[in-house]
């Protein structure tokens, strides 16, 4: 399979590429600042890793268009000191060492020589460069086989974290324990670790969108607002649920969630090749928008609603993202096309046509968060259009986030996460 992917790279990049060659680092460990002889976490370049095929701490792949492909390809890795075999019980990687690394440079003299990876001296990028690894970018977006198992393989380990939180959620219980017990069960079944890090938001938190677990107590008819997902090797799953504790969900609470189901389960349908993402993502805020016009909280009509951005008012993210080799992997745009200028777009995180083999969250939200709906600008700006006399009540409620990881196929699509319910209570 390896070899089949490098075969595919080499077509996408040999155009942009010429008579330079590609240099796609890994990196080196960062040490811990005590003084010690131990290091941060380390993970190599996800660029290293996808032509690499795995992790490799100061290992280097060399990649030579002008050869043909049994030849183009070739993996360096350091020599192991007595030290690493000692402390840390290493065995040799299989590769190439590095110290022959300037004689295959020198082979290839005078030529151009693109770095990407990451680089220990890291310079600024140049335009041969940020276009090669745009092209890169773009050839890793389709998933092959190998990656699609292990995301389903994460996809199941998050679904058995996801199991045990009926079990948790009660009243007195603190949004950092259901952190650790939900991760644990992550790795207890068989995941590597998390894929980032693990938010956990009750009451007003739950509108934080990016809250790290804290010692906060869960209450009686509190939202709480889970987004984690497993990592198996360096694959991540990325999902979000919403929640209320203990108490049944108030109506209020129920409609909000169902009007965020009905919009993620829209969009999803719509996750089909050549469907431009930033579409779907434009249909779903005037989805959000239909719905809080009927529930009363906002007033006109939800397209024009969405063109004057009165959208992000309660939906302040793009609706998704590409997932892989990390959370937002390979997201962004494709090679050469320039952000679309429309206001109502500026949240967009991708902006792709879809296309078969990608996988992408769907991820919508409707959230009272105080930062952005007291802001006397905004208010003086949307006095028309939000009913502030029944926004203001809710500024505490939290909000509602739900996140499915989507495969795009030839046919309809295929929800990877849908062994998580979507249920409010539990």
């Amino acid at each position: 399979m390896l070899r089949v992917r490098r075969q595919r790279v080499a077509a996408a990049l040999r155009p942009v590429l010429g008579d330079a060659v590609l240099l796609v680092h890994a990196g080196t460990a960062v040490p811990l600042p005590e003084n010690t002889d131990q290091s941060y976490p380390f993970f190599s370049h996800i660029e290293y890793v996808y032509l690499a095929g795995g992790e490799g701490e100061r290992g280097l792949v060399a990649f030579d268009p002008a050869a043909p492909d049994r030849e183009a390809w070739e993996t360096f890795v350091p020599a192991l000191t007595e030290s690493e075999r000692v402390w840390e019980g290493r065995t040799q990687s299989v590769g190439t060492l590095l110290l022959h690394l300037p004689s295959w440079l020198a082979a290839r003299a005078g030529r151009p020589v693109v770095h990407l990876g990451a680089r220990p001296d890291d310079p600024p990028m140049d335009a041969r460069t940020m276009s090669v690894r745009e092209h890169l970018r773009h050839a890793r977006r389709p998933k092959d086989a190998d990656e699609l198992r292990l995301l389903r393989d994460a996809a199941a380990c998050t679904a058995a974290g996801y199991a045990r939180l009926p079990a948790l959620l009660r009243p007195g219980v603190t949004e950092r324990g259901i952190q650790i017990e939900l991760e644990a069960e992550f790795q207890r079944a068989g995941g590597s670790g998390t894929g980032y890090g693990t938010i956990v938001g009750a009451g007003s938190n739950a509108a934080i969108l990016h809250v790290s677990p804290s010692e906060r107590v869960l209450s009686e008819g509190d939202f709480v607002l889970v987004d984690a997902g497993a990592r198996v090797g360096r694959y991540v799953c990325d999902v979000t649920r919403t929640y209320v504790v203990g108490a049944a969900p108030s109506p209020f609470q129920r409609d909000l969630h169902a009007l965020v189901a009905s919009v993620m389960h829209r969009a999803i349908a719509r996750c089909v090749p050549g469907q431009e993402w930033r579409e779907i993502h434009l249909a779903a805020a005037e989805d959000i928008c239909t719905g809080l016009v009927a529930l009363g909280l906002m007033r006109g009509t939800p397209s024009e609603l969405v063109q004057r951005e009165a959208h992000t008012l309660f939906f302040p993210h793009g609706l998704g993202h590409l997932v892989g080799l990390g959370v937002r992997d390979a997201s962004g745009t494709l090679p050469g096309r320039t952000a679309d200028p429309r206001p109502a777009l500026r949240t967009l995180r991708c902006d792709l046509p879809l296309a078969e083999g990608y996988v992408i969250t769907v991820e919508p939200g409707i959230y009272f968060i105080p930062a952005l709906l007291e802001d006397p600008r905004r208010r003086e700006r949307y006095a028309d259009c939000v009913r502030w006399d029944r926004v203001d009540p809710l500024l505490t409620l939290g909000g509602v986030r739900l996140e499915e990881n989507v495969l795009i196929t030839s046919g309809a699509p295929e929800v990877l996460t849908a062994a998580i319910p979507l249920s409010l209570s539990l």
